[in-house]
Parts: structure tokens; sequence; C-alpha cells
């Protein structure tokens, strides 16, 4: 049985309630702008920051793409340089839609942008294959527009982080001044209750060091240290709160670290975790393998820094596919090499399958050679040291659905969806295969579905 504070002091303090409340509304006041305070950092100030350096990667990666084109004349180098531009201008979107930008040069950066990228393509009227003439007063007016666009990428991280700043002051003052509140009607009960009152007040006072110990101790990164606090009453509900929020920033944090160091894509435990957690819910789920065809000959022919190009690109065709056909709620992940992972809802998986498909096509082709692409393969050994022709990558997708299935456990859903993509490997072009049926280990798989 639940015995709150409110019910102590009036059992031996009536005077003593109405300090209590006022504590109590301070508490749930302070508590309400601290949150609004961590969630505004995190939500808006920290995806500032991090927008801001993918902006400057995708910059850099465009301005080095758009020197090839203008020396070499390649459109693979162009296309290269129109998906950085692309990404950079996303990139610019997402900046819009945060709930406050506090004075960031967006419209600046993104004009500024658009005159660098015009610079190089003049507004996209240049045929694809004739190189620029590249003088010294056009390579003058590149290095002035990038300049441009750092600077007010610095600008955008300094605001960014000047706003992180004044917003922990601002937390640390609430604090403060909580704490000072809280003792100076500690002081008043204990005049109003005496003995019994200075009893109450030592017990909160000793439950609030506990409590601001444990976020200290959370804040260094610990989150496996809870407070004990045993008095069933709201500070107890408080620290459940703070144990929730410490569970909650360790699951993040191993999301973070699990992460896939070249796509930043969520890794193998955090799919696995994704997956369990959907189907102990009972959600009607779609579970797809994404795998390329190909993709180790192509490794050996053109080298890892292009097979990671290929890799990238991939992990943002399967991002796009899901921003534009699924929802919040869908997962992508990278399993690891050429093996990715896609959560998503049964309703939705044959859109974002076929997205994936038509623009894996669409773009694979600029990654080969013009020799290699107009003979529609490669030449390279095989794992047996023999030379074979390898045909252009394309991509297989398995995919489980759990609409007919009561009871099914992750191992068993990973095991069927690799299966079927295997089994999608072994049919020629881009495809995706489902099995609907009720028994994951049929051992029957349909017919594949191409786009």
């Amino acid at each position: 049985m639940k015995f709150g504070i409110d019910k102590k002091i009036v059992l031996g303090y009536l005077p003593l309630i109405l300090v209590i409340f006022i504590i109590a509304l301070l508490s749930a006041r302070s508590l309400n702008e601290l949150n609004t305070i961590n969630k505004s950092i995190i939500e808006e100030d920290t995806v500032l920051v991090q927008i801001a350096g993918k902006m400057e990667e995708a910059l850099l990666a465009q301005e080095s793409y758009g020197r090839r084109f203008l020396i070499l004349g390649s459109p693979q180098m162009l296309e290269l340089f129109r998906q950085r531009k692309w990404q950079f201008e996303k990139l610019v979107h997402q900046v819009r839609e945060l709930p406050e930008q506090g004075g960031v040069p967006i419209k600046q950066l993104a004009k500024s942008h658009t005159e660098f990228s015009a610079l190089y393509t003049d507004s996209g009227d240049l045929p694809d294959s004739s190189p620029l003439n590249l003088s010294e007063d056009f390579d003058k007016q590149i290095k002035v527009k990038f300049d441009e666009i750092m600077t007010l990428l610095q600008v955008v991280v300094s605001i960014a982080k000047e706003n992180q700043y004044q917003k922990m002051e601002k937390a640390n003052s609430i604090g403060l001044q909580y704490f000072r509140i809280t003792s100076l009607l500690s002081i008043m009960g204990i005049i109003l209750g005496l003995a019994a009152a200075s009893l109450i007040t030592r017990s909160i006072c000793r439950t609030i060091n506990r409590l601001k110990r444990t976020t200290e101790i959370i804040s260094e990164g610990r989150y496996d240290q809870f407070p004990q606090i045993d008095s069933h009453d709201e500070l107890a509900d408080l620290a459940g709160s703070i144990k929730v929020m410490a569970i909650s920033l360790s699951k993040l944090e191993k999301l973070y670290l699990d992460s896939n160091p070249l796509t930043r894509m969520p890794g193998g435990s955090a799919i696995e975790n994704s997956l369990l957690d959907r189907l102990k819910k009972d959600t009607p789920l779609a579970f797809c393998m994404l795998d390329l065809d190909n993709f180790k000959s192509y490794n050996d022919r053109y080298g890892f820094a292009k097979g990671n190009e290929v890799i990238k690109a991939t992990a943002l065709i399967i991002e796009t596919a899901l921003a534009k056909h699924g929802d919040k709620n869908d997962f992508a992940g990278h399993i690891g090499g050429d093996d990715f992972a896609i959560i998503t809802s049964v309703d939705k998986y044959e859109m974002i399958c076929n997205s994936i498909i038509s623009r894996f096509d669409e773009n694979i082709a600029f990654y080969y050679n013009e020799t290699d692409r107009t003979r529609g393969h490669i030449v390279s050994k095989n794992r047996q040291g023999e030379e074979m022709l390898f045909p252009l990558m394309t991509i297989s997708i398995g995919v489980v659905t759990n609409e007919n299935i009561r009871k099914v456990n992750p191992i068993e859903m990973g095991k069927t969806a690799a299966e079927l993509k295997e089994y999608a490997k072994s049919i020629p072009g881009s495809i995706f295969v489902t099995n609907r049926r009720e028994n994951l280990n049929n051992g029957h798989y349909p017919s594949a579905q191409p786009t």
C-alpha cells in the first residue's frame, strides 16, 4: 500500500501539508522544465550539430566529385556530384523542419549552396560528357563559394553549441533555484512541526541527495546505478522514472555503439532487439533481408574503396525508400558487409522492396567503368581462383511476415528470411521473394516477384 508524504504529514502534523504541497508543485514544475530543456537539447541542438557535420561531409564530397568531373568530364562523377548535392539539400530541409532554428542562416546557406552547385553544372544545362575549362578565375569563384558555405556551417555549429550551453546553464539555474526554495520551505516545516517535521524533512533531503547523486552517476555514463528508495512515496516514483530514463539512455548508447561505422546504420544487436520487441507485442510485421549479388567479384575488380561506395549508396537507397513509403516505426539496419535488414509493416513491404530494387538497378551501372558497363559483366576470379564472367550487381531480398503465424521467435524468422534471400539470389536479376505461410520451415518458396 502506498503511504504518500501527504498522508504521513496529515497524520502527524497538519500544518506541514501546505509546505509539502508547495514543494510538490515546485518539483513537478522544475522537472517538467528540465525535461523540456533536455528534450530541446537532444532533438534540436544536438541534431543541428549532427546535420551540420553531415552537410560538411556532403559538401567536401560534392566539391571533390565536381573537380573530377571538370577534369575528366566523367558522367559518373557528375552523377555522384548531383547525388551529394541532393544529399545536402535534403539536410537543409531537415534543418528547416526543426522546431527552433534560433537565427540559423539556413536561407543564406541554401542560396550559397545553390550558387556553388551552379558553378559546376551551369544549372544542369551542360552536357554530361563535356568537361569545363577550369580557369583561374573560375577556380577562385568556386573557392569563394566553398569557403562561404563552410563559414556558414561553422556559424550553424556555433549557434547550436551556444544554445546548448545556454540551456544547460538554465537547467543548472532551475536546479539550484529549486534546491534553495526546497531548503527554505523545509526550514519552515521544521519550525512548524518541531521534532516530527525535522524527521520528515531529513528523510526527504536524504532521498533528494540520493536522486541527485544518481543523476550525477548517470551523467558519467554508469546506467546501472539506481537509488534505493523504500519510502513508497512520490520520491520513490521519481526514482523509478530516473531508472526508466537510465535504461532508455543505456539502450540508446548501445544502439550507437552497435551502429555500423561505414553506414552509421544500427548493427546486428539492434536488429535482433528490435525484431524481438515487436514479436513480443504480436505486432504484424515483415522482416526483410537484403544482399547484393556479385558484390565480391566487384570488390575484387574495383577495390574496397569503390565497394564501400556501393555499400553506402545502397544504405541511402534503403533509407530513402523507408522514408518515402514506410512510416516512423519502420527500422533499417546494416548486418555487415553487403547484408542489410528491414523491419516494416505487412502492407508496406512490397512498395519498399520495389522502390529499393528500382532505385538500385537505376544507379548501380554508374559504379562500373564504361567498358564493363557496355559489356554488362566483369571478368573476375571465383572462390576457386578460376576466371569467370560476373553480371553487373543486382539486389536480392527475402521477406518473412508473421501475419498468419501466432508465435515465432527471431531466430526462426531470421533463418527463414536468410533462406528466402539465398533462394532469391539463385534467380537472375533484382527480385524479392516472400513467405506468407503459417509454417516458416515448410521448405517451399513462393515464386519470385521482380519489379
